[in-house]
């Protein structure tokens, strides 16, 4: 198992609805500890992508690769199940709208999957969520229930969550997108923090300022494809692709 190449990989990967082609033969690697964003239009698969790395949108075709393990492998039912269940907890996924348990506390949000898929006691997950709480600046937020929270402090529960599961890889999809403007840096500072951990993610995001300032490489999606990627500076500030150029025209002359 090589130590920094091919981490994660995703090979040859497609994706149909009937004779919809949302993904069309996407390749793409991700080194341990790099920081790659997916900007791109809405519908151009990005999400789709995402999704398909730890299988919650399979796909039609092609194979997804973690730490040299292959996540979608094809098993019979009951051991695929348990092949997933135990990819899954190697990659922790931030999704738009937080998913958190509403009539759990704070805490009971951060400690259920360790209690319940690596068996820990309660006394354990107590110090794990204590742990990750502080990662994410709440720990006076721990016996607050969900409807007692910003947005940006659900987002950040959201996260605490997942990383108490000490995973390999993080996935962000759209992890800002549903935040009030003013409520959007708190959850990028907690983003910020884990790249300057090394921890390795996968980002889906809107946020240009962001993507160009803490990622190592970039991918523009349009379409299903991936069109370009490099390094931020190269895509922000000389992209090759008409289409990429298009983009950030729009994007960034509208706005964030």
């Amino acid at each position: 198992m090589s130590e920094t190449q091919n981490f994660v990989e995703v090979r040859n990967a497609q994706k149909q609805y009937g004779a919809l082609e949302v993904l069309k033969d996407i390749s793409l690697t991700v080194e341990r500890g790099q920081i790659v964003a997916i900007i791109g239009p809405s519908g151009s698969g990005k999400s789709t992508l995402l999704r398909a790395i730890n299988d919650l949108d399979p796909l039609t075709g092609g194979e997804v690769w973690l730490d040299g393990i292959q996540v979608n492998k094809q098993l019979p039912h009951r051991q695929y199940e348990k092949h997933i269940n135990a990819m899954r907890q190697q990659i922790g996924m931030v999704f738009q709208h937080f998913n958190l348990f509403p009539h759990l506390t704070v805490r009971g949000n951060v400690t259920m999957a360790p209690k319940l898929l690596k068996g820990i006691t309660a006394e354990e997950a107590d110090a794990l969520a204590e742990e990750q709480l502080a990662h994410v600046g709440l720990s006076d937020r721990i016996d607050y229930y969900p409807s007692q929270l910003s947005g940006g402090q659900k987002q950040r529960v959201a996260i605490a969550r997942a990383l108490a599961m000490k995973p390999k890889l993080m996935l962000f999809d759209e992890a800002t997108s549903a935040l009030d403007p003013e409520l959007v840096e708190e959850v990028n500072l907690v983003m910020k923090k884990l790249a300057e951990e090394h921890m390795t993610m996968i980002i889906v995001t809107h946020e240009m300022d962001f993507a160009a300032s803490v990622c190592d490489r970039v991918l523009f999606m349009d379409q299903g494809v991936v069109v370009e990627e490099g390094p931020p500076e190269v895509i922000f500030k000389a992209p090759n692709e008409e289409r990429t150029r298009e983009f950030l025209r729009k994007h960034l002359a509208g706005g964030k």
